[in-house]
């Protein structure tokens, strides 16, 4: 299960829109229902957020994940557009009715992608099927080792 921002968070970012709002850390935590400790570490890299964490707080920033997570449209794989979607393989599990062990080997490319399966993604993550494919196709040709 997979709820971790593993690559692109960008702690500068977070503190920067912090900053923008006028928010202290402990403003934050309130606004998100976090720990000002939790904050106080990812701004100083020390921890990266979970991605449920990660989209309360962006909600209590007013912005998209995508303002924390550094990665641009080409790049993206079926990990990085659930995150920007602010899901939990769980969660994405619940919404798609596709079971989070197909969800974690479809990120992977270990399993096959049906049409229907990238139809149902795609409509979940609010994104183009194209994007799905995209996203699974990066996973599929990773280099061996690499994290998808």
């Amino acid at each position: 299960m997979s709820r971790r921002i593993l690559q692109g968070f960008d702690p500068e970012a977070l503190k920067r829109r912090r900053d923008e709002l006028g928010m202290t850390r402990g403003d934050l935590a309130r606004a998100a229902d976090i720990s000002v400790t939790a904050v106080a570490d990812w701004e100083n890299g020390r921890r990266t957020p979970q991605v449920d964490s990660l989209a309360q707080v962006a909600a209590a920033l007013k912005c998209e994940i995508g303002a924390f997570v550094d990665m641009g449209p080409g790049d993206r794989s079926l990990a990085d557009l659930r995150i920007l979607a602010g899901l939990t393989q769980p969660q994405l599990g619940k919404i798609t009715g596709i079971s989070t062990t197909v969800i974690s080997s479809l990120e992977r490319a270990e399993s096959g992608l049906s049409e229907e399966r990238a139809e149902v993604l795609a409509r979940a993550l609010g994104v183009d099927v194209a994007a799905i494919v995209a996203g699974y196709t990066k996973a599929r040709n990773r280099a061996p080792g690499e994290q998808p």
